[in-house]
């Protein structure tokens, strides 16, 4: 498979933000290994997707990525890293860009200045590039082996609206195989990332082992929206509820309870539930209730001949502002 990350997901290098989302979802969903366990082949061509998409979708690290900053992993680039970590250092570990610099003859400088490497020549410089970039080093010689933070894990995990309003635990696979089980705390939010420390790639020697960094990505309701720690919804109401006021029972994110629709509502009116949005802590946003006057599709003879005696006698305008206005 291609390490490039814009033809493991098949788009284009001109592609946009949505298009990179939707090519991602698409093929995460059909490569995901909960789909074919035992599927080595499906399980690598998973991790390439997340890892390919981790680094599209962050506007920096595409930049980076476009511009040859970095590779198709996120790291810098291994002959960049080397230059500007080693380049024109002398045995005591100055910049003096001369002969003990990168390219330089005096190979001995590098032994010398790092300590632990032998005592020159080809092999040190070798053992030197080795543990630069992640072999395992070589003992003996009371030598400390080289030690170095491992990398995190990404994973895009998508979860219901209410599962993400409400906090919830669910299992899932990483890209490397392993399985972990997620707290999702009450109120995480779309694009969110959590980090589970320690639970990514172990590290080298005696490093620490990286993070698993997980995006949640979170589904659309058919009813409720998000607006902060606001949720809001829609309401129908009938003619008579709007026209005489009712108790009518309305659904929130921890349940159905009742509200009194006032007398003479209108349809856009705004309810306030207070304390029935988000909850973070100890802090809780609303609920904001829409009425909406909804009519039968058949509108039967008491209904018509009511708003015929309506209309005949009332001069009520509601067009009248606007008329005033424009």
């Amino acid at each position: 498979m291609s390490n490039d990350p814009y033809k493991i997901l098949g788009v284009s290098t001109t592609a946009t933000q949505d298009e990179i989302k939707k090519a991602y979802r698409k093929l995460a969903k059909s490569l995901h290994p909960d789909l074919h366990p035992g599927d080595t082949e499906k399980q690598a061509q998973f991790q390439a997707v997340s890892a390919a998409h981790d680094l599209l979708r962050d506007p920096e690290k595409r930049r980076r990525f476009d511009a040859g900053e970095i590779d198709a992993s996120g790291q810098e680039r291994a002959q960049r890293q080397y230059y500007h970590q080693y380049a024109g250092q002398d045995a005591g570990g100055r910049y003096d860009g001369g002969a003990g610099g990168f390219g330089g003859g005096q190979r001995h400088g590098y032994s010398q200045g790092f300590g632990g490497f032998g005592t020159g020549g080809e092999e040190d410089l070798s053992d030197l590039f080795s543990d630069l970039f992640g072999r395992r080093p070589r003992g003996g010689g009371g030598q400390q082996g080289f030690a170095a933070r491992g990398r995190d894990q990404r994973y895009n995990l998508e979860i219901g609206f209410l599962e993400a309003a409400r906090g919830t635990k669910r299992g899932v696979t990483m890209p490397d195989g392993k399985s972990i089980e997620i707290t999702i705390p009450p109120g995480t939010a779309d694009g969110q990332t959590l980090r589970l420390r320690g639970k990514g790639s172990p590290g080298i020697g005696q490093g620490p082992a990286g993070d698993a960094l997980v995006s949640i990505a979170v589904s659309p309701h058919p009813v409720f929206t998000r607006e902060g720690d606001d949720i809001v919804m829609e309401l129908p109401i009938t003619f008579d509820e709007a026209v005489l006021g009712a108790k009518v029972e309305v659904p929130t994110i921890s349940g159905p309870l009742s509200m009194t629709v006032p007398k003479g509502a209108s349809s856009g009116q705004r309810m306030r539930l207070k304390g029935k949005g988000i909850t973070r802590g100890k802090t809780a946003g609303d609920q904001v209730v829409r009425l909406k006057i909804v009519l039968p599709k058949a509108i039967d003879d008491d209904m018509r001949a009511l708003a015929e005696r309506w209309r005949a006698a009332s001069d009520f305008d509601p067009r009248a502002e606007l008329r005033r206005t424009t």
